[in-house]
């Protein structure tokens, strides 16, 4: 995070005593990245966080992957995958894999239940609230979270998700840390002022809420023996994980909305990097929002044919109509795939139907790779199976 924040009850001077009414010590945790060489923050708890009273494994929903061969782009309704109305599916453990490498994962669920406390001690989560409200208790204090809602959580963050309404939620889940993109930041961590969000538009956690009781147990996804290097673990622990009166630091879960971020628009049409959000290690995130589009009297305002030689596209489409997409059977809901090698853009007729227009209203969520994402379980179960022909056949797809 850019910016420092302190909450609840901390002592004057780090590394101190900090105690209770009752005389009796609070114990201070160091939560911190890249080994004590980068943002931390200082987390104050009444009991020891690091007791254990009982463990045992927890077999992770479906993480296998398989090669995208023969080499194709793909199209995947996220809304198949899950009968609706849905019981009994959370925003943890009811996620299923569409794509992944070894960067970045990207999952999907639709839930309507409260998820178990838990734990990624692999990389930083950002989720995309498609559709929904609920309340993200964190170890830091509650987020509120609805529709359009980026909710980023550092890495070994304890945190569970409150439905209030049943959850669409796109997972972006990194082997690295996610950020936002460092040509966005003054040297000392300032959004500039080219920058198309800002401070004002990061919500912090409210003060942290202190919970009573025994023997809770966490879910971790951890590195580990299973595929793709993956593994659970569930700790069981003597006291409620949720129990720090205070912390400071730079290190904190935070949500933004998608309608904050001001697009950055063009007289010709803007590469996809003008409209990044954030980064990880070896992939970034953009966003398509509802804008004005180019302005030269000749423009033409899709994107032109592109190769990505050197990554993977993928595509969430969260609203409105994606101008260059029309006539593929993508709508709300859908992923693309364009992969690596196989020059891609808009679909036959969109690239003349586009001419004159002066406004898209279409949301999107992009996430590029820059190693080839394999195809997880729900994209294999999902796979329309005719999108690698949209651009033959045309409006002659249903």
């Amino acid at each position: 995070m850019p910016y420092y924040r302190c909450a609840g009850s901390v002592p004057p001077k780090r590394h101190t005593q900090h105690r209770c009414a009752d005389g009796s010590l609070y114990f201070e945790e160091l939560m911190g990245e890249e080994g004590f060489s980068s943002d931390s923050s200082l987390l104050y708890h009444r009991f020891i966080p690091s007791a254990i009273s009982e463990y045992r494994t927890w077999e992770l929903p479906d993480q296998s992957t398989v090669p995208n061969h023969p080499l194709i782009p793909i199209h995947v309704s996220t809304h198949k995958l899950f009968d609706e109305p849905t019981s009994g599916v959370d925003a943890v453990t009811g996620r299923r894999l569409l794509l992944g490498n070894a960067d970045v994962r990207l999952s999907y669920v639709v839930a309507d239940t409260i998820s178990p406390y838990y734990r990624n001690a692999i990389g930083d989560e950002c989720l995309y609230v498609e559709d929904g409200n609920a309340v993200v208790e964190t170890v830091f204090g509650n987020l509120e979270v609805a529709t359009g809602d980026y909710v980023v959580i550092p890495r070994a963050t304890t945190y569970r998700v409150a439905p209030t309404r049943p959850l669409r939620i796109y997972a972006i889940e990194g082997n690295s840390h996610i950020t936002a993109p460092k040509r966005y930041l003054s040297r000392f961590g300032q959004f500039l002022e080219n920058a198309p969000y800002c401070e004002r538009d990061l919500r912090a956690p409210s003060q942290p809420q202190i919970l009573e009781g025994e023997n809770v147990e966490v879910y971790l996804k951890h590195r580990g023996p299973g595929p793709n290097g993956l593994a659970g673990t569930v700790h069981v622990l003597p006291h409620h994980p949720f129990d720090v009166v205070g912390w400071d630091g730079c290190l904190y879960p935070f949500a933004f909305n998608v309608a904050d971020y001001m697009p950055i628009t063009g007289k010709v049409h803007q590469p996809p990097p003008a409209h990044q959000v954030f980064e990880g290690r070896n992939f970034v995130i953009c966003n398509f929002v509802p804008r004005k589009v180019d302005y030269h009297p000749l423009s033409i305002p899709v994107p032109y044919y592109h190769s990505n030689v050197d990554s993977d596209e993928v595509m969430f489409y969260c609203g409105g109509e994606y101008e260059a997409r029309k006539g593929s059977g993508i709508g709300p809901g859908s992923i693309s795939l364009h992969p690596g090698g196989h020059p891609h853009g808009p679909q036959p007729g969109a690239y003349e139907r586009s001419i004159g227009v002066d406004y898209f209203n279409e949301l999107a969520v992009m996430v590029d790779t820059f190693r080839p994402l394999e195809l997880g379980e729900a994209a294999r179960a999902a796979d329309d199976g005719v999108y690698v022909y949209s651009w033959a056949r045309g409006d002659q797809l249903p």
